[in-house]
């Protein structure tokens, strides 16, 4: 049997792409697929929920505590490496496929010390840090748009899109038979400011509007208090959870999403194809969350509010508009689904085993003209940008 390293982690927007390679990797090849990441992040709980298996390792930030954090991550990292290269050299993988996040630099060098293949995943506007580090060891970079491709060159970077989770499919939207149903989304860990605001938002739109429910992901140990909030305003029909496990069947059954815009959240919206209102994080590693927030806006499949102009009274003024507009909505969801890439992740797992030298099952599906829902070819399309803005 052939195995495939998987490193990094941290947040689901490096885990949960990693673990959708993980199963198409699984569907297309007999190869045994292996994580490793840092007992801290969110892979600590989830692969092995997943039936993977997790190799750990502490790592710490560098960035956002000067020079003393930087010092100090780097030296937790080069111990981290040490732990990795004995990993690698028992497991002897065929490849490597970074997702980012500070676990993955470890593992990820140890493997180029033993010149196995590195293949970077890189959902982001932005390359993250690790992702940067590594970037000149790369033999493949896996990106979601076509300047991400720019810094690694027409020869090695694919623009095949965020691999996702089953149920990621297109679904036609029409407009819910009863009350509008709005779904809030704060990423895996929940978002402190959507806990806050949408309580007080949701209460303000109901009053001016036709009836609603809410479906709200609060985050773990924060769904009492939020809870408790819509309580106090006197919303009804809201339903609050920790963590929703069926994503993908609650977006299908919404009719406006409000959400932050990390990749793989943005990335799931257009799959499906859903109107949303989108919130950045303020503080994401070089504004990407802005950036992917915006990319759909500029395609008409969203509306970008910024944190310091999300008060309730700025929410509730989109979400009464947009539950009041079947028409616009419908428009904002073809739009979104349009610029989806639903078959991402068996995108990147075909040219990953290509680059492993593993051979894809006789009996294994026929792969999908593109990630793309419009056909067009992923390879080289990027290459082409790739090409232009580096002239």
């Amino acid at each position: 049997m052939r195995w495939i390293l998987v490193a990094g982690g941290g947040t689901g927007g490096h885990v949960f792409p990693g673990l959708a390679v993980a199963r198409a990797l699984g569907r297309l090849a007999d190869v045994d697929v292996v994580f490793a990441g840092s007992p801290r992040g969110l892979e600590a709980r989830v692969v092995p929920e997943h039936g993977y298996a997790l190799e750990l390792f502490d790592v710490e930030p560098m960035k956002g505590g000067g020079p003393g954090r930087a010092i100090r991550g780097a030296l937790v990292a080069a111990k981290a490496t040490r732990k990795a290269r004995a990993i690698v050299r028992r497991l002897a993988p065929a490849a490597v496929l970074s997702v980012g996040g500070y676990a993955a630099g470890p593992a990820a060098l140890a493997c180029v010390s033993q010149r196995v293949p590195l293949a970077i995943l890189e959902p982001n506007s932005t390359l993250g840090l690790a992702n940067k580090l590594l970037a000149p060891f790369a033999k493949r970079a896996y990106v979601a748009w076509p300047k991400t491709g720019s810094h690694f060159g027409a020869d090695k970077a694919r623009l095949y899109g965020v691999p996702l989770r089953p149920g990621f499919e297109p679904r036609a939207y029409a407009p819910s038979a009863g009350p509008r149903r709005l779904l809030v989304l704060g990423g895996s860990q929940g978002a402190q400011a959507l806990n806050e605001a949408l309580p007080r938002a949701v209460a303000l739109a109901q009053a001016r509007s036709a009836p609603f429910t809410v479906v709200h992901q609060a985050g773990r140990d924060r769904e009492a208090s939020v809870r408790a909030a819509y309580a106090e305003r006197g919303v009804r029909d809201v339903e609050v959870v920790p963590f929703l496990d069926d994503v993908a069947a609650r977006m299908t059954a919404a009719d406006l999403i409000v959400a932050r815009s990390g990749a793989v959240t943005v990335a799931e919206i257009s799959a499906i194809g859903r109107a949303a209102v989108l919130v950045p994080f303020p503080h994401a590693a070089d504004d990407h969350q802005a950036k992917n927030a915006l990319s759909l806006a500029d395609v008409g499949g969203a509306v970008c509010v910024r944190q310091e102009a999300a008060d309730e009274a700025r929410l509730a003024d989109e979400i009464a508009a947009l539950l009041g507009d079947d028409a616009r909505r419908t428009r904002m969801a073809d739009a979104a689904r349009e610029h989806g890439r639903p078959h991402a992740a068996e995108d990147v797992a075909r040219d990953l085993l290509a680059l492993a030298r593993i051979s894809v099952k006789k009996s294994a599906p026929p792969p999908p003209t593109n990630g793309a829902t419009n056909g067009g070819s992923s390879r080289f399309r990027v290459a082409a940008t790739a090409k232009k803005e580096v002239s």
